[in-house]
């Protein structure tokens, strides 16, 4: 069993604050941020999100670089793995 660790915060983000994710293939997908993942055996990490098309809360995992703030026009501006977003507390 491999030994993960989740995190509900990463790179400024909270549970449920908005994202894109970029490659995808789906037109009008809403994500989601769930959670950051690191396994700690191999040091592979992913992002889960959730959302998809109009009404689907599918959970899906990308790499961290493909997210990005839902102001950002990806293939221009820095990923979210690039240029975290700062914490306003």
């Amino acid at each position: 069993m491999a030994d993960l660790r989740r995190s509900t915060r990463w790179a400024g983000l909270r549970r449920g604050d908005p994202v894109q994710v970029e490659g995808t293939r789906l037109r009008g997908a809403s994500w989601e941020f769930v959670a950051h993942v690191t396994n700690s055996e191999t040091g592979e990490t992913w992002v889960e999100v959730v959302g998809g098309r109009t009404g689907d809360h599918s959970v899906r995992s990308f790499r961290p670089d493909q997210l990005y703030a839902p102001s950002a026009r990806p293939g221009h501006d820095p990923s979210l793995d690039d240029a975290p977003g700062l914490a306003l507390e």
